[in-house]
């Protein structure tokens, strides 16, 4: 079943065309991960899915119902029901600094899923005993290493129940010997079927971990295919170019 659809999608800024008639889908439980060089609009697509940033034109689907159908946005409370069906994952962690991890957690479920303090504090501390945080509670973002600080923003976006999880970049903030923790979480969640849709320059985990890899350069999907496929054996120059550079990098493609 499809969880997302989007087809021709289009964003500029000023004269700049970032994302040029983008169309793609993803079905429930896929892990999909977005490969390109920067500036390519990996991110500003993100946006654009999750409602950060209005679109020009085209049409975004999301479990079944249409967040913007042919460049028209749904009514204000549909697109809100809409969108609480997404969660995003920022790669600078977005952590509200004057509250708690587990006040940072809380506080949407209260005001916006309407639970009760007790229900969101029940599903908080599950949550952080699962991101391996549970004595870490009380702790104020500027007190956790940006490890944990990216934890917690996981847990934050899990805590809304979104049927889809995006990642934008997880790790680029983070120091290397940091990375391992954030994608092990990730790994559990592809585990457990979770939807995640993500942008990363980590090819060999995007090689483990996702079913499809989209490559994306100059505001289109150039190549896709599945994970083993387009990062060992890349159809076009364009791509082979791309992870060969990462490579030399010393971001290699296993």
């Amino acid at each position: 079943m499809e969880i997302i659809r989007v087809q021709d999608l289009s964003k500029s800024f000023g004269a700049l065309k970032v994302l040029k008639n983008i169309s793609f889908a993803v079905n429930q439980g896929e892990v999909v991960a977005i490969i390109g060089p920067s500036g390519s609009g990996k991110s500003t697509l993100l946006r654009c899915i999750t409602h950060l940033e209005n679109v020009d034109g085209g049409s975004i689907t999301l479990t079944g119902r249409d967040m913007i159908k042919d460049g028209v946005y749904a009514p204000v409370e549909a697109l809100r029901e809409i969108c609480l069906k997404v969660g995003l994952v920022f790669q600078n962690f977005n952590l509200f600094p004057h509250f708690s991890a587990e006040r940072n957690i809380t506080e949407a479920q209260v005001h916006v899923l309407r639970r009760t303090r007790a229900d969101a504090a029940e599903r908080t501390a599950a949550l952080l005993e699962k991101m391996g945080l549970s004595g870490k509670a009380r702790s104020y973002p500027f007190e956790l290493s940006g490890g944990q600080q990216q934890r917690v923003s996981i847990a934050r976006a899990l805590a809304l129940d979104p049927h889809v999880l995006f990642f934008d970049e997880p790790t680029s903030a983070l120091d290397p010997e940091l990375t391992g923790d954030i994608l092990k979480v990730i790994r559990d969640l592809a585990s457990e079927k979770m939807t995640m849709v993500i942008v990363t320059h980590e090819i060999p985990f995007a090689r483990e971990v996702a079913d499809r890899v989209l490559f994306m350069d100059g505001g289109v999907f150039i190549e896709e295919g599945s994970a083993a496929e387009l990062i060992d054996n890349p159809r076009l120059e364009r791509t082979k170019t791309f992870l060969s550079r990462l490579s030399r990098l010393g971001i290699e493609a296993p």
